[in-house]
């Protein structure tokens, strides 16, 4: 099996390197004699596509690279398409995508990172940490006294890895957690689950709300101005979702108003967010620079992990775990 691994330029971080590589051939032997090829330019990804069976590369570079009618004239081998990231958004709508060629994403990777960083992001917020913040930097001192987050209700919407872990943090603080995703289906650390047709009924219950869903066409502008003012007046809200999936401005009026307490987000509409920005001067908010599910000492290892089990599969004829639904967009 011929592999190539196309890294970002300049990519000193993330970018997968031959160590890790070996070391994943060391826990993954049945693969001891796939041809792997790794590059960080383009004539290396153009000279190993024509005999890469399987493509492993970042969302933004497949993005870049393969406009419709690329593939399969520039790779005829290529079966799969593994990328290191769990949202696909980028690369929708996926007509560029060969029917026989399958993608695969990194889910799973972001879960204990994104699980703590949402525990993190609601004790923030319970303990009024994004207005701290703002006061020191106006040297303004002005108390003011939080909760436990015990017996206090979380709405969560998106229970994949990265909100199923939130969801289970929140419930072992105590949390009364309230799930939203495509289906009633029940999960463990909700008390409840609702479908996302019927969020409007739990919303006003939810002293928080983590947005943790994929970005597709029904999740973006999910959190509209709307379902905003559905929320209990004080309420608090994390984002690790996309930008896309709330109003911004709505959200910036809320927080003005003082009808929302506080946010944390570490996802905007347009990244890097620019200086002049609405959200900057926001009251009461936290944001973080899209940081909160990415682990480098583990990222890399665990997205290898993932790939060969994807392989294995593939190999032996049965469905690939990661492979993802062009039709829902993850």
């Amino acid at each position: 099996m011929r592999i190539h691994i196309q890294n970002p330029e300049g990519d000193a971080l993330f970018a997968i390197t031959p160590a890790q590589v070996a070391a994943a051939l060391a826990r993954h032997p049945d693969f001891a004699a796939a041809g792997i090829s790794l590059a960080h330019d383009e004539a290396g990804l153009w000279s190993a596509l024509a005999e890469a069976e399987v493509l492993v590369t970042w969302t933004r570079l497949a993005a870049r690279h393969f406009p419709e009618g690329v593939l399969p004239g520039a790779a005829p081998k290529l079966k799969a398409i593994f990328c290191t990231s769990a949202g696909v958004d980028r690369l929708a709508p996926f007509a560029w995508l060969p029917p026989g060629v399958a993608l695969l994403n990194n889910r799973g990777t972001h879960g204990a990172k994104a699980g703590e960083f949402g525990l993190m992001a609601l004790l923030m917020l319970a303990n009024h940490i994004p207005t701290f913040a703002q006061d020191q930097q106006k040297q303004v001192w002005s108390p003011r006294f939080g909760s436990v987050l015990a017996g206090r209700t979380v709405c969560v919407v998106g229970l994949g890895s990265l909100g199923g872990a939130v969801a289970e943090r929140a419930a072992q603080f105590g949390m009364t957690v309230i799930g939203v995703r495509n289906s009633d289906a029940p999960h463990p650390a909700c008390s409840r689950v609702v479908s996302q047709d019927a969020i409007d009924s739990v919303l006003p219950e939810a002293e928080f709300l983590v947005l943790a869903c994929p970005l597709t066409p029904r999740t973006q502008g999910l959190l509209d101005r709307r379902r905003m003012a559905l929320l209990p007046r004080g309420a608090k809200l994390v984002n690790i979702a996309r930008g896309p999936v709330w109003d911004e401005d709505a959200l910036c009026d809320a927080l003005e108003s003082g009808h929302l307490a506080g946010a944390v987000t570490d996802v905007q509409v347009q990244e890097p967010l620019p200086a002049g920005d609405r959200l900057w001067t926001a009251p009461n908010l936290l944001i973080t620079p899209h940081m909160s599910a990415d682990d480098p000492a583990t990222y890399n290892d665990q997205s290898l992990d993932l790939l060969f089990q994807n392989l294995r599969a593939m190999r032996q004829g049965q469905p690939m775990p990661q492979r993802v639904d062009t039709a829902r967009g993850y």
